[in-house]
């Protein structure tokens, strides 16, 4: 059944307009879910806007239809709601994982599908969320897909999830060369990433076309340094001088201030309070997205 369907059937009526409506307030709720998910670890802001960016310029360059690279984008986005039930000690871990650990880690896809699979809009993200660590080989997890049995959704979102995490900076290391982050995905084509698809996402990255993402947690807007953590410290669309940004890791303050035209972060040689550290979605990014996606999306 198709989405406008779904829609039609949960509303009883054929307002086009309510409908639209409808499905936004739907699909923010989903996206402002995991961008709260995402805040528990310090270490990986952006990652979800990261891969989603990642996984429109494939599905786009694989030439999918509209709705599907949206659909994908958006799987994209929510692919990691399982990593709410990983505890805090796993995610921010300041060193490699034990098998045990990574184990837990390994269940987050099927807990992501079981957080998921209630909402009216389920079926877009089913696929991503829970087949994204899957490989061609038959080796990943939770199901041991294999091939084509891998949904096309979960194989560009298992590429982009790889190369963000690979060209990030986590606890225990910092963030590989874009470069040297493609050989990788090179080297494991047709085992760990799909061929076709992993060709695809190559090309693009030696052409330069995935730079203006790698390191950002919005258009245009780069993560910045913590001095004791690392690119740590995200910045929001709208943020101005004078703005207090915090290191989620170490709670240290900064202040954004204007240089030569671009905002740069300050250490002020405070601690931020519970309070400062309190996770908020970043809702005029995902305002946008919506607006991106979900036109589409109901158009299918």
């Amino acid at each position: 059944m198709s989405l406008k369907r779904d829609i039609s059937r949960l509303l009883g009526n054929d307002d086009a307009e309510l409908r639209a409506r409808f499905q936004e307030d739907l699909l923010t709720s989903l996206l402002v879910m995991a961008w709260m998910v995402e805040a528990r670890d310090p270490y990986t802001g952006g990652h979800l806007w990261r891969v989603s960016r990642f996984a429109r310029l494939l599905a786009a360059d694989a030439g999918l239809r509209e709705a599907d690279v949206a659909r994908i984008a958006v799987g994209g986005f929510l692919h990691d709601l399982g990593k709410i039930s990983v505890p805090d000690q796993i995610l921010g871990k300041q060193d490699r994982l034990t098998d045990q650990e990574y184990d837990v880690i390994k269940t987050h896809p099927e807990i992501g599908w079981r957080l998921l699979a209630g909402h009216p809009l389920a079926a877009l993200a089913e696929a991503a969320v829970r087949a994204h660590h899957e490989t061609p080989d038959g080796r990943g997890y939770p199901r041991g897909l294999a091939g084509a049995a891998v949904p096309v959704d979960a194989r560009i979102v298992g590429i982009c999830d790889a190369f963000d995490a690979m060209t990030s900076t986590r606890p225990y290391r910092r963030g590989m060369p874009v470069e040297k982050a493609l050989a990788i995905i090179e080297e494991n084509l047709a085992r760990q990433f799909d061929r076709e698809l992993g060709t695809r996402f190559l090309a693009l990255g030696r052409a330069g076309r995935l730079d203006h993402i790698v390191g950002h947690s919005d258009e245009g807007i780069p993560l910045h340094e913590c001095m004791m953590c690392g690119p740590t410290l995200v910045l929001k669309n709208g943020q101005a001088a004078g703005d207090k940004v915090y290191c989620r890791h170490c709670t240290g303050e900064y202040v954004a201030e204007s240089r030569d035209g671009r905002l740069v972060t300050v250490p002020t040689g405070r601690m931020g309070t519970a309070k400062d550290l309190e996770p908020e979605a970043d809702t005029e990014l995902i305002a946008g997205f919506v607006r991106e996606s979900a036109r589409a999306l109901l158009a299918a």
